[in-house]
């Protein structure tokens, strides 16, 4: 794996926005920013009638105007740029596993429909064992402006993951922002006519042992990262809602996937992709076993 931060490129606004993104993260990781262009014929419509050369160049020049207004507004940052021939999906799933980090676009739909991440997005989330982050596109008003707030991870206790808890305290602490591990739980569901007394207290138990399971996850963590300010937010809800209303005021987002060996369908989870279509900040998507 190389020291790398890798956007996909197609000169679209959502792709141009990853790209703002992820100049910032690489000069934040103190590694070069690769801009990729993989193209294959059929796969943009305003090229399935042109020939591979003159597809090659709108690629290549849509790589070199962004290239310049990257160094421009970041200088000192160490940009290299690549054109392939192949199937998105293949290449980019290729240079995820050669990178730190990928960064893909996601088409915005608006504050109330948030994401709808495409065919091609999912399909590399789906397959991919490294980390992916989709951004949507910045207000046009203002192209620079970067969200501030705290990096919010949602964790499933019963399961906690290390890779995911690595990366939501490596970025806060990259950031020099507080971090919030949210947890949502849920009461099972009761049935009788006795059950109403029963409630209450059930409630109480399944929120002592919920905290409980939060604290003790993220005890190794706050040791290894001391100067990171931890909320920790135990809360009775659903997690995909109570991510997206985070969302509003969060840097960033991480979420989990874990790994399926199914070799078809775009397996990512329900709260993951729903995380995708309805947060408002950049998604982190990190793979677990």
């Amino acid at each position: 794996m190389s020291r790398t931060v890798t956007v996909g490129l197609d000169g679209s606004p959502e792709s141009l926005a990853a790209a703002q993104w992820a100049a910032q993260e690489a000069r934040r990781r103190g590694v070069p920013l690769r801009l990729l262009r993989a193209w294959s014929v059929g796969e943009d419509p305003r090229t399935r009638v042109v020939d591979a050369a003159t597809a090659r160049g709108w690629g290549e020049r849509t790589l070199a105007i962004t290239e310049r207004r990257l160094r421009r507004r970041h200088p000192g940052l160490d940009v290299e740029t690549a054109w392939v021939a192949g199937d998105p999906v293949e290449e980019l799933c290729g240079a995820a596993e050669e990178a730190e980090l990928l960064v893909l676009g996601s088409r915005g739909l608006g504050g109330l429909a948030g994401f709808l991440a495409g065919s091609v997005s999912l399909a590399v989330l789906a397959r991919t064992r490294r980390p992916v982050v989709l951004v949507r596109p910045h207000d046009p008003l203002e192209p620079e402006a970067g969200r501030e707030g705290e990096v919010v991870i949602g964790l499933d206790v019963s399961a906690p993951c290390e890779e995911l808890l690595a990366f939501g305290f490596a970025a806060a602490d990259r950031y020099g922002c507080g971090l919030r591990v949210v947890h949502s739980w849920a009461v099972p569901a009761l049935y009788g006519p006795d059950m109403a007394g029963v409630l209450p207290l059930l409630m109480t138990e399944v929120a002592e042992d919920a905290r409980r399971a939060l604290d003790e996850a993220l005890a190794p963590w706050t040791e290894k990262f001391p100067d990171v300010v931890v909320v920790r937010d135990c809360r009775q809800g659903r997690p995909a809602q109570d991510l997206a209303e985070l969302s509003h005021d969060a840097r960033l987002v991480v979420v989990g996937r874990k790994v399926r060996r199914a070799r078809i369908g775009t397996h990512i989870g329900p709260v993951t992709h729903a995380a995708l279509h309805h947060c408002l900040a950049p998604v982190a998507v990190v793979p677990h076993d």
